[in-house]
């Protein structure tokens, strides 16, 4: 299934605060990660939605992927193509 990131809200990921979903780095590197925070962001422009963002938490305490554009597997969006950028390693 395709998702429209354009159409994504915070309401999207606000109820799967605290629980698990998946991301796939690269090939045979899929790991759970607990999805600790929606923040809906100001409002600068007139857009058609309201920006916003997610923190998740990986087990990786050593390592991290550097930013890049990963699939999260959501449990009912299906797979989604995003940017995300690491808050630490």
């Amino acid at each position: 299934m395709s998702v429209d990131l354009r159409l994504l809200k915070a309401e999207d990921f606000s109820p799967y605060l605290n629980q698990v979903m998946y991301i796939r780095f690269e090939e045979g590197a899929r790991l759970p990660a607990e999805l600790l925070q929606v923040t809906e962001l100001e409002n600068y422009n007139k857009l058609e939605r309201q920006p916003f963002s997610i923190v998740f938490k990986t087990a990786q305490t050593t390592a991290y992927y550097q930013q890049a554009i990963y699939t999260i597997e959501h449990p009912d969006k299906g797979d989604m193509e995003v940017f995300l950028v690491p808050l630490g390693p």
